[in-house]
């Protein structure tokens, strides 16, 4: 089998995997004429089954009465004998269709479409995979949901792609499976919102607690590049007090009742020395009243 066919149709049982619960091993449902095609080709029937399916395969087909009874018909033709104990091999499926009440066996439409879908409801209740080599056998299971279809064509085994109403049935029902995704996603993340007086948004959490979500302002500046402020010691700041009270004046001195008498004082100076070697006195302090 060719790379790109056999990755076909390992997707494609992936999809009937998810979508109609197959799973192995895989329950193959045969006739007479693909049991005679497979003998005709020298193919290992089993074998092709596993490798077409990409999985494994029950340990014996299964096969319904009416085509074992069709192979009885045909047992003097040569090469049916073989092809009788070899299908006797297979695990017989009871379709129902006694000798009894029906004298002449069904063909394999009617005989594998009363076991694929008994309540003609257009369901593959069972999982079964039908392997068949008439057309009319494959043109009716295309209308039943969710059957793989396998015939061989010149000595390979093919498996039809999933079938037009099989196809919508999927599509139809993973959208729906998307939309109620999507309302359950709405309904868990949609919250009520109410602005107050304060500029926060009032909501609820999934657990349905009110929770407050402060809106966003300015940002202050950057705390890393502010230049954070010097601490200083006790002492360091009685020093400075101690400072500061002296250098204000005082309530009795001269300078305040000149400020109260509205006279200016004149700035001191000091002179170095006289003529005759002697030092000066301090000059006399001169007012001068404005």
């Amino acid at each position: 089998m060719r790379g790109k066919r056999s990755k076909q149709y390992r997707k494609l049982m992936q999809q009937y995997g998810l979508n109609f619960g197959f799973r192995e091993p895989y329950q193959v449902l045969v006739d007479a004429d693909i049991l005679r095609d497979a003998d005709k080709f020298k193919m290992d029937l089993v074998g092709g089954l596993e490798r077409t399916l990409h999985g494994q395969v029950k340990p014996s087909s299964v096969i319904t009465q009416c085509s074992m009874r069709h192979l009885y018909a045909a047992a003097t033709e040569p090469g049916v004998s073989y092809l009788i104990d070899k299908a006797k091999t297979y695990e017989r499926r009871r379709c129902g269709h006694h000798p009894d009440d029906h004298p002449t066996p069904l063909s394999a439409k009617e005989c594998l479409a009363s076991v694929v879908d008994p309540k003609d409801s257009k369901t593959n209740k069972h999982r079964y995979v039908v392997a068949s080599q008439e057309q009319e056998v494959r043109k009716h299971m295309r209308g039943v949901l969710g059957v793989p279809l396998i015939y061989i064509n010149r000595s390979v085994m093919i498996m039809e792609p999933m079938a037009g109403a099989t196809s919508e049935n999927r599509d139809r029902e993973e959208r729906g499976k998307f939309r109620a995704g999507l309302k359950r996603g709405s309904g868990s993340l949609k919250r009520k919102r109410e602005d107050n007086d304060n500029g926060e948004v009032e909501g609820h959490d999934e657990g349905g607690k009110p929770r407050k979500k402060t809106v966003k302002g300015p940002k202050g500046p950057n705390p890393l590049s502010v230049k954070k402020a010097k601490k200083r010691s006790t002492e360091e700041d009685a020093t400075r007090w101690e400072d500061i009270k002296m250098e204000a004046p005082g309530e009795g001195s001269a300078e305040q009742k000149d400020a109260d008498s509205g006279v200016k004082r004149k700035r001191r100076r000091k002179h170095k020395s006289g003529a005759n070697g002697e030092e000066a006195g301090e000059a006399e302090p001169v007012l001068e009243v404005e």
